[in-house]
């Protein structure tokens, strides 16, 4: 069985729930959104580092380069889930509130 493709989810996952995980423990502190997408990719760069050493069946790297660009890529994938859920769902929330 190839378990090279999950790494890219897995690795989304975990990055999306420890900074939502954050987010609710500075309460929405304005300066720690702001650097979100950094800290999804740092986050995703060491857990695709972390995949590399110690499951590496899991992860499609040939090297640490690799390894830290496909993490740091999924980190920011889960940026971007949060970004679609929030508009998706928030669109319609706020065009309700605004013709009432």
């Amino acid at each position: 069985m190839n378990l090279e493709i999950i790494s890219v989810p897995a690795i989304a996952t975990i990055v999306y729930w420890t900074v939502n995980l954050i987010k609710y423990a500075v309460k929405n502190n304005e300066i720690f959104k702001r650097f979100i997408p950094l800290i999804s990719a740092g986050l995703g760069a060491v857990l695709g580092l972390a995949c590399y050493y110690i499951v590496p069946e899991i992860i499609f790297a040939s090297n640490v380069l690799v390894a830290i660009i496909t993490g740091g890529a999924s980190g920011l994938s889960a940026t971007g889930t949060n970004q679609i859920i929030k508009q998706l769902g928030g669109k319609k929330d706020e065009e309700n509130e605004n013709n009432s």
